[in-house]
């Protein structure tokens, strides 16, 4: 069990030690104001790294999730001027986040690309796509029962979070416990095992792109409803926190591992490390700088872990007498 859980201990341990650091020489970090802004900031990163975990997991990679973020929220907003009830701008928002993330699955699963060149090209054909539709306009004008999800602003922090915990909970617990998130592991483990084993693997990349989709636009919501307008360009970079936070929470680059309390833990360090930067004095063009070698280390450790398996193994030593 110990060495299950050694990448989680290990960020854990990573974020206590920040922390403790930032308790020294920039106590600033702590105040409230500060801590709340990077709560709300980071409930949808978190809700978007769970759905790259769910893809990952099976061996694929999906890097279009900020344009898919900016589509949504642009939808949310539309949605919101049309004065539709809150319930249904959020069906509507997951309902387009699940579509487009379906469309990258279906070209990964039933066409056979692959899922960093099919969601590359998305992000880039999806971007402009919404560039030209909106002429780079922001949504502005956003009805006041738009704002925090049409709740009091002291109430909006405790919803939002208590949508994240119950989705990492669910998430996790069926990844744990039931048949599809079996699914998920067994694919991204060996697909062909898998589909000897009985799995339709192609219906589970589908299924996890969809879902990360939805997710994404969920997540889209959440942070439109922060604001009184919706900017068309959101989520730029956005797959680089969420991808390095899946990885050095411990999920394989190349499937099969992978928890959510891993995800979690690493959402919260990168959240923690943008931040804190700017607390000690150092430039925040960094940060990503950071994510870039974290996701290069984890993808370099997973390569030497998979080179030290391969080996053939050492004959034991034979006493001389």
């Amino acid at each position: 069990m110990a060495s299950r859980h050694r990448r989680e201990a290990s960020v854990a341990a990573a974020i206590l030690l920040l922390l403790a650091a930032l308790a020294v020489v920039a106590p600033g970090f702590f105040v409230r104001e500060n801590l709340s802004d990077l709560l709300l900031a980071n409930v949808p990163v978190l809700l978007i790294a769970i759905g790259a975990t769910l893809v990952i997991l099976t061996g694929e990679i999906d890097i279009s999730v900020g344009s898919v973020f900016a589509i949504c929220g642009v939808v949310a907003g539309l949605a919101a001027h049309l004065g539709l009830p809150m319930l249904v701008i959020a069906l509507a928002v997951c309902t387009a986040g699940a579509i487009l993330g379906a469309a990258n699955g279906a070209l990964v699963a039933y066409v056979g690309l692959p899922s960093i060149v099919v969601t590359l090209a998305t992000l880039v054909a999806w971007r402009d796509a919404l560039r030209w539709a909106t002429q780079g306009a922001w949504i502005q004008d956003l009805p006041p029962a738009f704002q925090w999800l049409g709740l009091p602003q002291s109430t909006y922090p405790f919803v939002a979070c208590g949508i994240a915990l119950i989705l990492q909970v669910t998430v996790s617990w069926t990844l744990r416990n039931v048949a599809a998130g079996r699914a998920v592991y067994a694919t991204g483990s060996d697909a062909d095992a898998a589909r000897l084993a009985g799995f339709d693997t192609a219906l589970v990349k589908l299924t996890v792109f969809a879902v990360g989709g939805s997710l994404t636009g969920l997540a889209a919501l959440l942070n439109a409803v922060r604001f009184n307008q919706i900017p068309s360009n959101a989520g730029l970079g956005l797959e680089m926190k969420v991808i390095a936070a899946v990885v050095v929470g411990g999920a394989a680059i190349r499937g099969g591992r992978g928890t959510l309390a891993g995800t979690l833990l690493g959402v919260t360090l990168l959240a923690i490390v943008g931040p804190a930067l700017v607390f000690v004095g150092v430039s925040a063009y960094w940060e990503r700088a950071i994510q870039g070698a974290i996701i290069l280390s984890a993808v370099a450790a997973d390569a030497f872990r998979g080179w030290r398996a391969s080996l053939p193994p050492q004959a034991p030593a034979v006493a001389q007498s």
